[in-house]
């Protein structure tokens, strides 16, 4: 399971790096890796260059969303029989100087039956 997270992970890591640079290549004003193909009858001309450039952005962005989404199905499960370290220091802490030190096993006192209440205010006529 976490050889194909790895595997999962560096994939994007690549198709991320490939949609950015692809990204930086392309200018949104028609200039960018397509001007610098002067000769429009060419088989890979300037429309040509922007149209491909286009696409991979697209399908760079749709990979490294399906890949992410798939990615978290593969994610590395914590084994619930092992607690952590910082958990283990934390229950082995001792309290400091001047702190209380409250007994694991407190009964709470009802209060007593007999006690005299307060007697209740009466609104004034």
């Amino acid at each position: 399971m976490q050889a194909i997270y790895i595997t999962l992970s560096v994939i994007i890591v690549v198709a991320s790096v490939l949609l950015t640079l692809i990204v930086l290549v392309q200018n949104s004003k028609g200039g960018g890796l397509a001007a610098n193909f002067a000769a429009g009858n060419t088989t890979f001309g300037v429309r040509q260059t922007a149209d491909f450039l286009e696409k991979t952005t697209w399908v760079l962005a749709a990979v490294v969303l399906v890949l992410c989404v798939v990615a978290t199905f593969f994610t590395p499960k914590p084994s619930s029989g092992s607690a952590s370290s910082i958990e283990n220091q934390i229950q082995q802490a001792v309290p400091a100087e001047g702190e209380p030190e409250f007994p694991a096993n407190t009964v709470a006192v009802p209060a007593e039956e007999g006690a005299a209440e307060a007697p209740a205010e009466t609104p004034a006529e």
